[in-house]
């Protein structure tokens, strides 16, 4: 089955854009994705199909009208292929809810998606209250649109669906799966300019090399992302071995 995300946008020839390249551009060619931007533009108003106006009340900047993107709504949603009310409208804007790898991974169960990329100073709230079911943002921080925000969604949301790794495991033990960044990386040569891989590494014994590569993620998020090693599923023993290994750093760098 396919996954669709469709996009309004300003700027659809913005899309595929990099997402047509590498791991996701082949999960689009084999056809187990599919990205279909949608112009804004072609819902505005009069002759010059204005998608936007200055706000009520005076301030600067403009704002989507609430035409066209009402109009642009409701027709992707007419030429939805799963029930409506199973596929969320989300608004790209600096005011959303900040996305991270628990949300992808709710998004990559949904057949389709709908994303509005937001421009100028963001849309007219009546648009907001009646027709979005979700605003996303992805940081704390202002870019000129939406676009480029589009696709980091997209492209954390493709990881997640069967299919597009070429592993299933590789989803799994990457940065932020079980909220834990992922630990240090190794490969050949053993030995360059003297700089040695960690010897349990070539030790052979994979019960080992899975509880070192596990216990060093644990490290490194609670020294990198504290936040994040709060909400991990750790067990008593990784708790104190983690305690203890914290002791040890901090010490180290007194």
């Amino acid at each position: 089955m396919t996954m669709r995300i469709h996009i309004i946008t300003l700027f659809p020839d913005l899309f595929p854009g990099p997402l047509g390249a590498s791991i996701t551009g082949r999960a689009i060619t084999q056809g187990t994705f599919e990205i279909i931007p949608h112009d804004l533009r072609q819902y505005g108003t009069g002759n010059h199909q204005t998608v936007d106006d200055s706000p009520y009340g005076g301030g600067p900047g403009m704002l989507f009208k609430p035409e066209p993107l009402t109009y642009a709504i409701e027709n992707v949603q007419e030429g939805l292929t799963s029930p409506m009310e199973d596929v969320p409208v989300i608004l790209l804007t600096p005011q959303g809810r900040t996305f991270n790898q628990n949300r992808a991974d709710q998004l990559a169960e949904c057949s389709e998606i709908i994303l509005i990329c937001g421009r100028y100073e963001g849309v007219d709230e009546r648009v907001r209250e009646n027709l979005i079911s979700e605003e996303i943002s992805v940081g704390d921080f202002v870019v000129t649109g939406g676009e480029i925000p589009a696709m980091l969604i997209v492209d954390a949301i493709m990881r997640k669906v069967p299919g597009v790794l070429g592993s299933e495991e590789s989803s799994i033990v990457e940065s932020h799966a079980e909220n834990l960044l992922e630990g240090p990386q190794y490969t050949r040569p053993a030995n360059f300019r003297g700089w040695k891989i960690p010897e349990i590494l070539l030790s052979g014994n994979h019960q080992e090399i899975t509880r070192w590569r596990r216990n060093q993620a644990l490290l490194r998020t609670a020294l990198r992302r504290p936040d994040l090693i709060n909400e991990a599923n750790l067990t008593d023993d990784e708790k104190a071995w983690l305690k203890e290994k914290l002791s040890a750093h901090n010490f180290e760098n007194e």
